[in-house]
């Protein structure tokens, strides 16, 4: 049989090496700095560093970054070899590496510059998605032109994982970045209220689910079975675990709006297929784990496959707490809580960063053809990194079960106990815990810089690496006995397409409803568009972040009716584009902040974003001094008007051209009220129009708040 001699592309592996560790370090640093904001408000001493901005750098930076090279790292390497072929077009290799690189420099400056569409892992505006989505393509060429070039029949289990993660994240990247651009640095998401919010968390978890886990097990497929020197358990159990996988995980987004103003129906389905992924989950941790038969002697030995054992049983941790906290009598402790940031952390630090360092020190050294420079000092991160995910997890975990507890706790006169800033100082210790953590994390991977950069030293990078392979057989005869399966293993194209039908089941039959029955969303006729002044401060407080730290979506608890006022409903948010529901409080909800026992005066409010802790002591609140100074631009007001017109939002004929004047009649309103308070400012200060924009909350829904 005549064998064909090729090389396989070691550079681009290298390059987004070096971009995994490069952005880990950075996207760890950012997580370390925003929790000590926390600890240390002083910390917010700039408005392009606050909490509320760098916050979702940080994420960005872990997911998109650090994940995200490291996930690019470990398909082109793993993929060339199980294709035994190189890479479909060098060129657009390097296209793939330098767009995905500039993608993270674009999000590293604009999100602390506050551009963002403020929705939770795809905060990056309208350019940037478009940029997105060409790289993936970029990708997706350069993928499927290397498995279809292939010298290997059959396609094994990894690359099935990684067919699934490029269809998915394409379809969830395009579908909730549907927006409408009002300028190169602003857009309006299509989606209003429910609708947004529903999309919204669609995309979210599934984000998590695709970009973050099943190219990881793919990952884990391909790397633990080199590193054990074993074949992987169960090929059976890996085929049951994929299809299983991705058709469940693409309904369970509702899981995260449970108790909120989502249709009950979508919130069960939600809850259901959430439930069910433990099952699938399972499977891929023990077929990962199991693999490992009979080479347990060495996980004592081999650094790599102890980080990669870890690795696995976060998974299998995070895992088995997804299910549990999509019902609804856990949500009801944990949403909102810092229980669910403990629950993120133990499968990003653990799940992903645990596995891309392991995978880091078993490549470098055959990238550049040179052992290890230190498994001494490889041992040290071990531990710094899995005392890290501890120190990071169990205060937090213990955290959020405490706020909950608080928000809840009645006396026996039937009052709420505590303030909610009560709850909020009650936290620092475990905030200064999980900042301990989170070190102890970065102190181990900047080790890890030193192992390795010693180890490149030592070494040469084999750029293009000799191989040879048979040529794949044109025709293909089905074998007695063969499994049923290898006929798609065959077949990529048509692999790709029934892996896109599975996922667009559960995605169509949430939201099509939502969108075309008209009883999902019921109207209230109370509830009116904002005023353009309102309309600027609320553009203001999503440039600013506020939406990370407080909720407007008040659930049907009575330690919340109590606190906050009626629940809210799906008809309050019509024309909220997008929707700014929250997913954590680390500050009060604001969804009735301008009604009932919870108004405070004009005056009130400017302090208070001028220096919170005069006004609410031992608040951890960045203060927002700047916008006393900075004027309100106004030049965009009729674009955002007639966006919101074209969105559907019932403003009068000709209001856009009048919409300036509206401003700052009421702005003026606002300033002359504040006089009264002995506070002198120009109604054209950003500081209006977001005092403007907190009053106005609550106020279309009539219900006041018993009790604070």
């Amino acid at each position: 049989m005549q064998v064909e001699k090729f090389y396989y592309d070691n550079r681009t592996v290298k390059n987004f090496a070096y971009a995994t560790i490069l952005w880990g370090v950075v996207g760890m640093l950012a997580g370390l700095y925003v929790a000590l904001q926390l600890v240390f408000p002083a910390l917010n001493f700039t408005q392009y560093g606050s909490f509320g901005r760098l916050r979702p750098l940080h994420t960005n930076a872990v997911i998109f970054a650090f994940v995200g090279n490291g996930m690019f790292m470990g398909i082109y390497y793993s993929l060339q070899r199980l294709c035994k072929a190189r890479m479909f077009s060098d060129t657009l290799s390097k296209i793939h590496f330098w767009g995905w690189q500039l993608i993270i420099v674009a999000a590293a400056i604009t999100l602390p510059m506050g551009i963002t569409a403020s929705k939770e892992y795809a905060e990056l505006e309208w350019p940037i998605d478009i940029a997105i989505t060409l790289i993936w393509v970029v990708f997706g060429i350069n993928m499927f032109g290397t498995i279809i070039k292939r010298r290997e029949k059959h396609l094994y289990v990894a690359i099935w994982f990684y067919i699934a993660t490029f269809v998915t994240v394409a379809v969830l990247h395009i579908v909730n970045s549907m927006e409408l651009p009002i300028s190169l640095t602003k857009s309006y998401s299509l989606y209003a209220g429910v609708q947004d919010a529903l999309v919204q968390w669609w995309y979210g978890h599934n984000a998590v689910a695709f970009f973050l886990t099943t190219p990881y097990l793919g990952l884990m497929y391909y790397f633990m079975p080199k590193a054990a020197n074993r074949p992987v358990y169960s090929y059976k159990l890996s085929i049951i675990h994929f299809w299983a996988l991705i058709f469940l995980y693409i309904w369970a987004g509702p899981h995260h709006l449970l108790y909120t103003a989502l249709p009950n129906w979508a919130q069960s389905l939600g809850v259901v297929f959430s439930a069910m992924l433990i099952f699938p989950s399972w499977g891929g941790m023990i077929n990962g784990l199991l693999t490992l038969r009979g080479a347990w002697d060495k996980v004592r030995d081999d650094v790599i496959l102890k980080f990669m054992v870890v690795a696995v049983t976060a998974y299998g941790m995070a895992t088995f707490e997804g299910p549990m906290l999509s019902l609804k009598s856990i949500s009801a402790i944990s949403h909102y809580t810092d229980w669910i940031v403990a629950h993120v952390h133990v499968g990003a630090l653990g799940w992903n960063g645990m596995l891309t360092f392991g995978i880091l020190y078993w490549l470098i050294p055959r990238l550049f053809n040179t052992p290890l420079y230190s498994k001494k000092i490889a041992n040290r991160h071990f531990w710094l990194g899995t005392l890290g995910i501890v120190f990071y997890a169990v205060p937090m975990y213990w955290a959020g079960f405490t706020q909950s507890s608080m928000w809840k706790q009645f006396t026996d006169a039937g009052q709420l106990k505590y303030t909610f800033l009560e709850t909020v100082t009650y936290m620092k210790p475990f905030y200064a815990m999980r900042s301990l953590g989170g070190t102890l994390y970065l102190i181990g991977a900047l080790f890890m810089v030193y192992n390795l950069y010693k180890t490149v030293r030592a070494g040469k990078l084999v750029a293009d690496e000799a191989a040879e392979a048979a040529p794949l057989e044109k025709e293909y005869v089905k074998h007695a006995g063969e499994h049923w399966h290898r006929a798609f293993e065959r077949k990529p194209v048509q692999f790709m397409i029934i892996s896109l039908v599975v996922i667009l089941i559960g995605g169509a039959v949430e939201m099509i409803p939502t969108f075309m029955i008209k009883s999902n969303v019921p109207t209230i006729a109370s509830v009116k568009p904002y005023t353009p002044l309102e309309l600027q401060g609320r553009d203001i407080y999503v440039r600013e972040g506020c939406y990370l730290c407080h909720s407007q979506m008040i659930r049907p608890f009575r330690s919340e009716t109590e606190r906050y006022g009626e629940y809210s409903k799906a008809g309050e948010f019509i024309y909220d584009h997008p929707f700014q529901w929250g997913s954590k409080r680390t500050g009060p909800d604001l969804a009735r902040e301008g009604t009932g026992n919870l108004k405070k005066t004009n005056g009130w409010h400017f302090r208070h974003f001028r220096e919170p802790s005069s006004m609410s002591e031992g608040s951890i609140m960045p203060p927002y001094a700047f916008m006393l100074e900075q004027n309100l631009d106004t030049s965009t007001t009729k674009a955002k008007i007639n966006a919101m017109i074209t969105l559907g939002v019932p403003y009068e004929k000709g209001f856009a051209d009048v919409a300036n004047a509206n401003l700052m009649e009421q702005a003026k309103s606002i300033a002359d009220n504040l006089k009264t308070d002995s506070i002198r400012v120009s109604p054209n200060k950003e500081v209006i129009a977001l005092i403007s924009y907190i009053q106005r909350l609550g106020k279309d829904i009539s219900n006041e708040p018993k009790n604070k």
